[in-house]
């Protein structure tokens, strides 16, 4: 005989435990918690570090059909244009020969001026090649990842450049990749040198400037000697960038009768999206960097008091 439903009362539809707003309110609590205590103690760097490792592997497979498809694709024609770089190197090797035993002369000219005027030599900076994995997709940041890392002896701030000029700067190291900020990110500043006019400032990633640039020098006086076309390289202030390498060049000035400073723009020579191979700079020996002016301390000293003549006898 079937047990009758209702024997036991009426069955009550009400959720067991607490109400879907405490639940809420628990796991947003949770996720601050959790927010605040990385932001302060870094606790998630560890784990984000084994992810990074384990994951690895299994990104470079996955790349790889992807990297197969594209250079089948391209392989003719990089075969074609390779024939008529190939013809194009021949023509301009007498050139730049010549060319080349120039600016070895000039070096040695250059060091021995040096030498007689005693000035800090230039310093001589080492790197090492690697390979860009892939871009990280994020509308709000300008970052790739290459294919070395703390094993291969990056470092946190190392410059980055590829053939043309300063692509960027590495900000996070794990043990198999590394994590590279480029120049167009709002988040990073430069110090640069117009070589022209030997006036220095500071370039700002703008990734969404009017002129499509990438880079902008700000508090610029509008009276500056600035011109389109001028070439901005690191001033090597910062003790960062070594000085001397390539960033920008300027591309749009602004100048406006309502404001003391011009809006400069300025176009990156490396190539932010889009390349391949990139040289991971060394960062600068502490002992490299020339040396702080002591600070004058001004004590307060009183009216210089004349001393006593004693009385002749």
């Amino acid at each position: 005989m079937a047990r009758n439903v209702f024997s036991g009362g009426i069955p009550t539809f009400r959720p067991q435990g607490p109400s879907a707003n405490v639940r809420l309110a628990l796991c947003v609590a949770l996720a601050v918690f959790l927010m605040v205590a990385d932001v302060r103690f870094k606790l998630t760097e560890p784990l984000r570090k084994a992810v990074a490792t384990v994951l690895f592997p299994m990104q470079w497979v996955m790349l790889q059909p992807v990297l197969l498809i594209q250079g089948g694709a391209s392989y003719f024609e990089d075969l074609n244009k390779a024939q008529a770089a190939a013809v194009t190197a021949e023509k301009n090797a007498i050139a730049l020969t010549h060319r080349a035993n120039l600016v070895e002369t000039l070096d040695h000219e250059n060091q021995r001026l040096r030498q007689l005027l005693n000035l800090v030599p230039r310093l001589k900076t080492e790197g090492r090649a690697a390979q860009v994995v892939y871009e990280t997709a994020d509308a709000f940041n300008r970052r790739v990842v290459i294919d070395k890392g703390e094993v291969a002896g990056i470092a946190r701030g190392s410059p980055v450049m590829d053939e043309m000029g300063v692509l960027g700067q590495v900000t996070r190291v794990f043990p198999m990749s590394a994590e590279v900020t480029l120049l167009t990110d709002r988040e990073q500043a430069i110090p640069v040198l117009n070589p022209r006019t030997g006036a220095r400032a500071v370039a700002y990633g703008e990734p969404t400037n009017a002129y499509g640039g990438g880079m902008e020098l700000r508090f610029m006086p509008s009276n500056a000697d600035i011109q389109e076309g001028d070439l901005l390289t690191t001033s090597g202030v910062d003790g960062v960038y070594a000085p001397g390498l390539p960033v920008a060049r300027i591309v749009k000035i602004e100048r406006r009768a309502d404001s003391p400073f011009a809006r400069v723009y300025c176009e990156p020579l490396a190539q932010m999206f889009g390349t391949q191979f990139v040289m991971v700079i060394n960062p600068l020996p502490e002992d490299a960097l020339p040396p702080r002016p002591p600070v004058e301390t001004k004590t307060q000293e009183g009216p210089a008091s004349t001393p006593r003549k004693g009385k002749r006898g």
